[in-house]
């Protein structure tokens, strides 16, 4: 059953029972006022006929003496008294007028008979009140007076009838706007199995569900419902993206993996065969040519091993930021570790001049990090810039802005294009003009980048084609507890 059968059901259930429970209060209501009125006269009369009744039946005569009453003919009450002893019943005009007599118990049965009572005579409803008659302890009639209720038999049936037809009415009504407004109500339910079903066949995440109502559950619901696909169509682009990057550098560490193992494959091979105790696959060679070929080849396998290395180390460091790992940090004294790298780095082959300088400015600046990340980061961007400087001049030196230190590392080298710039720190992506042109294999700049978002700081670039590249890591100054 759906929920819009459902919930009709429960408010159907719940309209009836009130209904029932409305219906039965105002019957109840209207029966007791009815009857409570009927009782009351009957009893007023049974009052003023009670003392005459017992003064007469000192003679042992019993008798109603109602018949020059005319309150009591006014009043229609039929009266009736038995009387056990002579088995005889004395009954007012009226009653007379109808030609019968009211059913009397036997003289066991009088003293338990109901006061108020309930007779169908020929058809007709009567209230009856009944009480029999002692007299000095002797059980000697029984007195009945009643009152015809066939009008009040006749209303509250019209009643009843009137209070089941109108709540059969508004049920039925009840159930049928019930219905139509349930559907209406849930109708936004639909379009969100919709918009889920066009999701789930399609993989379409871009749905949204239209929705102009009030901002009820139900819109609160599509609300909620909107913007978790809009959430998951972030995860999924970012999913997506994260695949591809993973193919991307699968298949481009499979090709930097392949060139250096080509390459120690082929000198290895070439080894086996000069030096091979099988004269018909050795090479017709002198010694000295074969020694020579010989360490021209180790060199070519050590470098290639070292490239490997290099290679392997670099994507193991990457594996361990693509797991979340980092390091342990603490402060670190900024001025001592880049004059240090300052000096290491004339030690780089380059080419274009290597101008550092005053560092005296970041004297007391520390900087929350780890020493040995650090130096690698920086010896990333100071290589990159030999590499790509084959003539002019590399400047390193630093400057303190708002809380930040910038360490700069500024070129005048080849340059690249503005629109290479977003790519520069994804994983083997090299400018086109540097393939080939220069050795690397493109990760360095990607683990740097990783050091420095673990360091909390960014890094700025600035690039013209032709004219060099600037790059500016901005690191957190940090204050570290005195030493004691």
């Amino acid at each position: 059953m759906s929920i819009r059968l459902r919930l009709t059901a429960w408010y159907t259930c719940i309209l009836a029972v009130t209904l029932i429970l409305f219906g039965s209060a105002v019957y109840g209501v209207v029966h007791y006022n009815t009857y409570s009125d009927i009782k009351k006269k009957i009893l007023q009369q049974r009052n003023q006929i009670t003392s005459f009744i017992l003064d007469i039946g000192q003679w042992g005569t019993i008798d109603l003496g109602l018949e020059g009453k005319a309150d009591f003919q006014s009043a229609q009450i039929f009266g009736q008294l038995h009387n056990y002893q002579s088995n005889k019943n004395s009954v007012s005009p009226n009653l007379k007028q109808l030609g019968t007599v009211f059913p009397v118990p036997t003289a066991k049965n009088a003293i338990h008979a109901k006061q108020f009572e309930t007779i169908y005579i020929n058809g007709n409803p009567f209230l009856v009140y009944q009480e029999p008659v002692i007299i000095q302890n002797q059980l000697l009639g029984f007195l009945q007076l009643g009152v015809f209720t066939g009008h009040e038999v006749e209303l509250l049936k019209l009643l009843r009838s009137i209070l089941i037809m109108s709540a059969t009415i508004m049920l039925i009504m009840a159930t049928t706007f019930g219905l139509f407004l349930a559907r209406k109500s849930m109708a936004p339910i639909g379009k969100v199995i919709e918009a889920a079903g066009q999701i789930q066949n399609g993989s379409d995440l871009s749905v949204r569900i239209a929705y102009d109502g009030p901002q009820d559950e139900i819109g609160q619901l599509i609300n909620t419902v909107n913007s978790m696909l809009g959430r998951m169509e972030g995860f999924y682009k970012n999913l997506e993206e994260s695949y591809a990057a993973q193919r991307r550098f699968v298949s481009d560490a499979s090709h930097e993996l392949r060139t250096p193992l080509t390459t120690i494959r082929g000198n290895v091979d070439l080894l086996q065969k000069m030096w091979s105790e099988d004269d018909t696959e050795r090479p017709n060679l002198d010694e000295a040519t074969m020694h020579a070929m010989s360490l021209e080849a180790v060199s070519d396998i050590a470098d290639e091993s070292k490239r490997m290395s290099r290679l392997v180390s670099d994507m193991l460091s990457l594996a361990r930021a693509d797991t979340g790992r980092t390091f342990e940090k603490q402060p670190v004294p900024l001025e001592i570790l880049v004059e240090e790298v300052a000096r290491r780095a004339q030690m780089l082959p380059h080419q274009a001049e290597w101008v550092t300088g005053d560092f005296s400015v970041l004297n007391g600046i520390y900087v929350n990090g780890n020493k040995d990340y650090m130096q690698q980061m920086l010896f990333i961007f100071i290589e990159n810039a030999f590499k790509y400087t084959p003539e002019g001049q590399v400047v390193f030196d630093a400057f303190i802005y708002q809380n930040q230190v910038g360490i700069r590392i500024s070129d005048t080298g080849i340059g690249m294009d503005k629109e290479e710039v977003p790519y520069i720190f994804d994983r083997f992506y090299r400018a086109d003009k540097s393939r080939g042109v220069t050795e690397g294999i493109g990760l360095g700049l990607s683990i740097a980048k990783w050091i420095i978002d673990e360091l909390q700081g960014s890094v700025e670039v600035v690039t013209r084609q032709g004219e060099g590249t600037t790059f500016v890591i901005w690191l957190p100054i940090v204050f570290p507890t005195p030493l004691e």
